[in-house]
C-alpha cells in the first residue's frame, strides 16, 4: 500500500476525513451479502490484473489468484514501486523502499500464482494520474482483444492512484474489447456498506488453501504489515483492523463498464493541427494518392469518418457533389473550412451512427473514406463500423470504400494499419464489394473496395490502331 498524497493513512488509523475507519463486523454482517451472486469466469483464458502499488492485487484478489487454474494465462501489472509508502521514514529512502517492495512483489506473486508473468512498471507513486497514458499503453500491449478479463482497483476507491489505475484499465478494456472487473481496497476501511454498489458486486468464494496462500502473501509484504523500525515515521501501514477486511472467506469484484472520454478533444484543444495534415509532405502526398485511387470521376455524396481538421474532406469536394465530414471532436470540426457543399457531424462512431443517418437525411451515399481512423477503435468497434459503412454504400452501383492507414505501431491502441484493412476487407466482402486497388508502402497502406463493373462517369478511351 502507498499513501500517495495522503500521509500514512494506515499509521494514523483514521480515514482521510479524520473519521474512525469502518469496522469489519459492519461489512460481514450486512444482510445484502445474501443477494450477491458468484463471479462466473467460465471460459476465461487470460486474466490481466493491474495494481497501483505492490500489495493492492494481493489484498484485493490474492485469493482468486491463488485458486486460478494453471491453464489460465495470467499477467500482473504493478504500476508503481510504492516508494512513497513511508514519506517521513528516517531509516529508508524512497529508493530503498522501491527496491524492497519490488522484491516483495516478486516473492508474493510467486507464492500466489507461480505461472504468472509480473510486470513492474516503476511509474510515479502518488502521481499515477499524470502517467495514465503510460499505464494504458502497457495494458493494451498485454491485453488480448476480445479474450482478456481485466481486474483493476475500484474507480471510487478513494485513493488517487487507485482511481487513476481504474481509469487506465477502463480505457484499455474499451480499446481491446476486454471484460472489466474492479476490486475495492481502501473502500472497505474508509467507507460503510452503503457505499458499495451492491448490484454490481460479484462474490468469489475462497477455498481453505487459497485463504492460507493469500494470508502468507499478505504477510510477505513485510514493509507494509510490519514496522520498518521503532522510530516515528516507520510505523505499520496495514494495521490489523485494515487487514481484517481481507481475511474474509470470499473476495468481492465489481462489474464495471469499459470506456474513456475522447482523447481527441483535448488533443485538438492543445494543438491547432495535431497531425500537420495541411503542411507535411507525407500528408499532402497521401491525400493526392487517395484522390487518384478513387475509381469514379464523380460521386454524389461522400462521407469521411474521422476527418480531424478537414483537409481531406475539403479536397473530396472536387470529386463529390456533397461531403459529410464526421469527427468526435468538436474542436476539430470547428477548424474545418466551411463550404456550402461540406457538412460536419460531431459523432463517435459506431455508437452514434444515428447522428450520421440524421445528417444524411436519406441521401444515397456512394463513397466512404476511412483515413487514419480505424486503429483508434477496438477490433469489435471497428467491425461494427465497417459493417455499417458497407451497408451504407452497398445499394449504389458506384459504391466505393477507401481506407488509408499508417502501418507502424499506434502506442496505446491494439491494431496496426494492416490489421485494420484486414477487418474492413472482411466487411466489404460481406456486402459484395471487391478490392479494386491496394497500395502498400513502408509507412502506409491504401485500399479501395468498390462495386463490380466498368468505371462510370467518363467514356473509356479509344484504343489506338496498331
Amino acid at each position: 500500500m502507498s499513501d500517495g498524497i495522503k500521509d500514512a493513512p494506515g499509521a494514523s488509523g483514521l480515514t482521510p476525513s479524520g473519521d474512525p475507519p469502518t469496522d469489519e463486523a459492519r461489512w460481514v454482517e450486512d444482510p445484502r451479502w445474501r443477494d450477491v451472486i458468484p463471479l462466473d469466469l467460465t471460459g476465461t483464458t487470460h486474466l490481466l490484473v493491474v495494481a497501483a502499488h505492490p500489495d493492492d492485487e494481493t489484498l484485493g484478489v490474492g485469493g482468486l489468484l491463488a485458486g486460478l487454474p494453471a491453464d489460465v494465462d495470467l499477467d500482473v501489472v504493478v504500476a508503481t514501486d510504492g516508494q512513497a509508502s513511508h514519506p517521513r521514514s528516517p531509516t529508508h529512502t524512497p529508493a530503498d523502499l522501491a527496491r524492497i517492495r519490488r522484491a516483495e512483489a516478486r516473492e508474493v506473486i510467486t507464492e500466489l500464482a507461480p505461472h504468472a508473468r509480473l510486470h513492474l512498471l516503476g511509474l510515479t507513486d502518488g502521481g499515477l494520474a499524470d502517467e495514465q497514458d503510460e499505464l494504458t499503453a502497457a495494458l493494451v500491449r498485454l491485453a488480448r482483444p476480445g479474450e482478456s478479463v481485466l481486474l483493476a482497483p475500484y474507480r471510487a476507491d478513494g485513493h488517487p492512484d487507485h482511481e487513476a489505475a481504474a481509469r487506465s484499465a477502463a480505457t484499455a478494456a474499451w480499446r481491446t474489447d476486454a471484460r472489466l472487473l474492479e476490486y475495492p481496497v481502501w473502500l472497505w476501511h474508509w467507507e460503510g456498506p452503503d457505499a458499495l454498489p451492491w448490484g454490481s458486486a460479484r462474490r468469489v468464494d475462497l477455498s481453505d488453501e487459497a485463504r492460507r496462500r493469500k494470508a502468507r502473501a499478505v504477510a510477505g509484504h513485510r514493509s507494509q504489515v510490519e514496522p520498518l523500525s521503532d522510530r516515528p515515521g516507520d510505523e505499520v501501514l496495514l494495521r490489523p483492523d485494515m487487514l481484517a477486511h481481507f481475511a474474509r472467506p470470499w473476495e468481492t469484484l465489481l462489474v464495471a463498464e469499459p470506456g474513456e472520454s475522447s482523447p481527441f478533444e483535448d488533443l485538438h484543444a492543445r494543438e491547432e493541427d495535431p497531425w500537420e495534415v495541411r503542411t507535411s509532405w507525407y500528408e499532402r502526398r497521401k491525400r493526392a494518392l487517395t484522390l487518384a485511387a478513387l475509381p469514379q470521376e464523380r460521386y454524389a455524396v461522400g462521407v469521411e469518418v474521422g476527418c480531424s481538421v478537414g483537409a481531406l474532406a475539403e479536397e473530396l469536394l472536387g470529386r463529390c457533389d456533397a461531403v459529410v465530414a464526421v469527427d468526435e471532436s468538436a474542436e476539430a470540426l470547428g477548424r474545418v473550412e466551411g463550404a456550402e457543399r461540406l457538412r460536419t457531424v460531431r459523432a463517435s462512431l459506431p455508437e452514434e451512427w444515428g447522428c450520421l443517418e440524421e445528417a444524411l437525411g436519406g441521401e444515397t451515399v456512394e463513397l466512404v473514406v476511412l483515413s487514419e481512423v480505424g486503429y483508434f477503435l477496438s477490433p469489435g468497434r471497428l467491425r461494427e463500423l465497417a459493417r455499417r459503412v458497407g451497408e451504407l454504400v452497398a445499394g449504389s452501383d458506384r459504391a466505393t470504400v477507401l481506407a488509408c492507414h499508417w502501418r507502424h505501431e499506434i502506442v496505446g491502441w491494439p491494431l496496426t494499419g494492416d490489421e485494420v484493412h484486414g477487418l474492413v476487407g472482411e466487411a466489404m466482402t460481406n456486402v459484395g464489394l471487391q478490392r479494386r486497388s491496394h497500395l502498400l508502402e513502408e509507412d502506409f497502406v491504401l485500399t479501395v473496395w468498390s462495386a463490380t463493373g466498368v468505371l462510370r462517369g467518363a467514356a473509356l478511351p479509344e484504343q489506338p490502331d496498331v
